[in-house]
C-alpha cells in the first residue's frame, strides 16, 4: 500500500467518526445531577479514555506496520529472513491488557459498593422513602410518610437521600433515571433498593430499561427535583385537593395501557402490600422491618406522615 492510499484511508476514518458525532445529542448518563451518577460517569469516562488510548496505539501500530513490511519489488527467488519471537515483545502484549482489565475490574467493584450505599455526603441523613412499582405499562410511586401517590411522575426533594424499594406488579422491569444513577430491577417477588439523591433541582427522564412488552417504548415517567420546601409545599396541596386511592381504582390502574399524571392522596400499601421477599443492604431491612412492625400496629396511621 503506498503512503498516499494509507494517508487517504486515516482521513476517511477520521472524517467519518467526526460526522458521526456531530449528530449525536448530549448523553444523559455523562451529565450527572447526583453523587450517584457521578461517580458512574466518571467511571465511564474512565473508560473511554483507556479504550481510546488503546484505539490509537493499535492503530499507530498498524500504519507502522503497513508502512515498513508493505510489499516491495523483490527478485523472484527472494527468501524473508527467519525471525526468532521476541520475549518482551509478547510480555508486553500480554502484560499490559492484563493490568488494564485488572485496574477496570478494582475500579468496578469499588464503585459498585460505592452506588449501592446511601449517596455520599447524605450517610448520616434519613432518606425519603419511596415505594417505586410498575405494572403494564405505568410506574406507581408511593410515599408512606407522606401518604401521598402519584403515578408516571415522581417529585423529589434535593439534598436529600432518596431510598426507592422496587418491585413490579407484572413482568420483570427496570427501574432508571440516568442522570441521577444506574438502573435496577423490578420484580414481582421481592423488593430491591436503590439509593439515590438529586443534587440541583431540575426536570429528569425516567424509564424501564427492561423489555416488558408492546407498551415498554412508553414507559416512561417524569422526575422534577425541587427544595424540601417546595417539597413540603407539594405533598401539603396534594393531601388539600387529591381524591384517595381505593382498593377498586388502584385495580383499574393496574390494567395494561397508558396513562398520564395521576396524584391521589392515601397509597395502595395499605390494602396491596409489596412482596415480602428483599434484597436491600442491612441498613434497609433494618429499617424496613420497623417501618412494616409500625404499620401492622397502627394502621392507616402508620402510611401517614
Amino acid at each position: 500500500m503506498h503512503k498516499k492510499g494509507i494517508k487517504v484511508a486515516l482521513f476517511s476514518v477520521f472524517l467519518t467518526i467526526i460526522t458521526v458525532l456531530s449528530g449525536c445529542e448530549p448523553l444523559l448518563v455523562l451529565d450527572p445531577k447526583g453523587p450517584q451518577a457521578e461517580r458512574q460517569a466518571s467511571d465511564i469516562l474512565l473508560s473511554i479514555g483507556l479504550m481510546a488510548i488503546i484505539v490509537i496505539v493499535v492503530f499507530a501500530l498498524l500504519v507502522y506496520m503497513l508502512v515498513k513490511y508493505r510489499a516491495s519489488k523483490q527478485k523472484p527467488d527472494y527468501e524473508p529472513p527467519h525471525i526468532e519471537g521476541n520475549l518482551w515483545v509478547e510480555v508486553i502484549m500480554v502484560g499490559i491488557p492484563v493490568l488494564i482489565v485488572a485496574f477496570l475490574s478494582f475500579v468496578s467493584v469499588q464503585s459498585n459498593y460505592i452506588v449501592e450505599a446511601k449517596p455520599k455526603g447524605y450517610e448520616d441523613t434519613k432518606p425519603l422513602v419511596v415505594y417505586a412499582s410498575s405494572s403494564n405499562w405505568k410506574w406507581h410511586f408511593s410515599y408512606p410518610e407522606e401518604g401521598i401517590e402519584t403515578v408516571n411522575y415522581l417529585y423529589i426533594p434535593t439534598n436529600r437521600a432518596l431510598e426507592f424499594r422496587l418491585y413490579s406488579h407484572g413482568p420483570i422491569t427496570s427501574f432508571w433515571i440516568p442522570q441521577l444513577g444506574g438502573q435496577k430491577y423490578a420484580m414481582a417477588d421481592m423488593v430491591t433498593t436503590l439509593h439515590l439523591a438529586a443534587d440541583v433541582p431540575g426536570e429528569f427522564m425516567g424509564r424501564n430499561a427492561n423489555f416488558s412488552g408492546k407498551g415498554f417504548a412508553e414507559n416512561t415517567f417524569d422526575v422534577t427535583a425541587m427544595s424540601q420546601d417546595d417539597f413540603d409545599d407539594w405533598v401539603k396541596e396534594v393531601k388539600e385537593t387529591a381524591k384517595p386511592i381505593t382498593e377498586e381504582k388502584f385495580e383499574e390502574l393496574l390494567e395494561p395501557g397508558h396513562l398520564g399524571r395521576q396524584t391521589y392522596t392515601g397509597t395502595h400499601l395499605e390494602f396491596s402490600p409489596p412482596p415480602t421477599g428483599h434484597n436491600h443492604t442491612e441498613e434497609s431491612t433494618e429499617t424496613h422491618e420497623t417501618e412494616s412492625h409500625t404499620d401492622s400496629n397502627t394502621g392507616h396511621e402508620g402510611m401517614s406522615h
